[in-house]
């Protein structure tokens, strides 16, 4: 009886020493089922959680920056738009000369066609965002943002057809230079006012959703440090608390060897003499 429970206090000793070390080695309080069935259940679903949680994360710096790119090119076109009407305004007087106003609008077609180059050519991941596709100058895709765990989750972002099209200055791009009169510049005065608007109606959508996904990116971390904070909880050790137990497990470990060895020499004293 005695050699068995030495050598059963070995084995018990060895096997808690042996799990110490793991969890020691692996930083886990938890590595499998039969450290703690429930726990480890507890903490895969909170794994699974933080994985959507840093996705979405993602998703939302995804489109963050189609958007600011998105506003940037439209920044660029309101600029544009300042500068023909100033143009607009230079030919509206009849002090300038039919040549000046033909070079005027000459500068004028230049601009615009900047503005419809802009529109074709900025897109985010081959996504063109400022009207349908590089050729396309229809009204584009609005975007649908997966800013969550659930299907629900979605923040989305309207069409914009922000070319010459879409802001209503075809007639201006299709204007015949030597018809081109003082009269006519002052009648496109009130078409580039709107087409001002109407770009900044469209920077003022792309600002809207870009605060909705601010506001999403910030509650998204703050979920996943709680969730990495609760995994944490559960699943990582105690350092200062494991290394004293593989010390002590360690210790019971070589005195149950010591045990079995002193149990082993006795009993081979026993028989020897019984031999003898």
């Amino acid at each position: 009886m005695q050699v068995n429970n030495s050598v059963q206090l070995d084995q018990s000793a060895y096997l808690n020493a042996n799990q110490a070390l793991n969890r020691i080695s692996t930083g886990l309080g938890i590595n499998s089922a039969a450290d703690d069935a429930s726990g480890l259940a507890i903490a895969e679903n909170l794994k699974v959680q933080t994985s959507g949680i840093s996705q979405s994360i993602d998703n939302v710096n995804s489109g963050l920056a189609s958007l600011q790119i998105a506003d940037k090119a439209i920044s660029e076109q309101s600029s544009i738009l300042d500068t023909v009407k100033e143009k607009l305004l230079q030919a509206s007087t009849d002090t300038t000369s039919q040549d000046g106003r033909e070079a005027i609008l000459t500068e004028i077609k230049d601009l615009l066609e900047n503005f419809d180059n802009i529109a074709s050519s900025t897109n985010y991941n081959e996504q063109t965002l400022l009207q349908n596709t590089s050729e396309d100058k229809s009204v584009s895709q609005g975007l649908e943002l997966q800013a969550g765990e659930r299907s629900e989750d979605i923040i989305e972002s309207q069409g914009i057809q922000s070319n010459t099209q879409g802001v209503g200055l075809e007639d201006l791009v299709n204007q015949d230079a030597e018809t081109f009169s003082s009269e006519d510049a002052r009648g496109y005065l009130e078409s580039v006012d709107n087409a001002l608007n109407t770009v900044n109606e469209f920077r003022g959508e792309l600002g809207s959703t870009q605060n909705q996904l601010q506001s999403s990116s910030t509650n998204l971390l703050t979920q996943h440090t709680q969730l990495n904070s609760a995994s944490s909880i559960i699943q990582d050790i105690d350092y200062a608390k494991e290394t004293s137990n593989f010390s002590k497990q360690n210790v019971l470990a070589q005195i149950g060897a010591y045990g079995a060895a002193q149990s082993n020499n006795i009993n081979q004293s026993i028989v020897t003499r019984l031999l003898s």
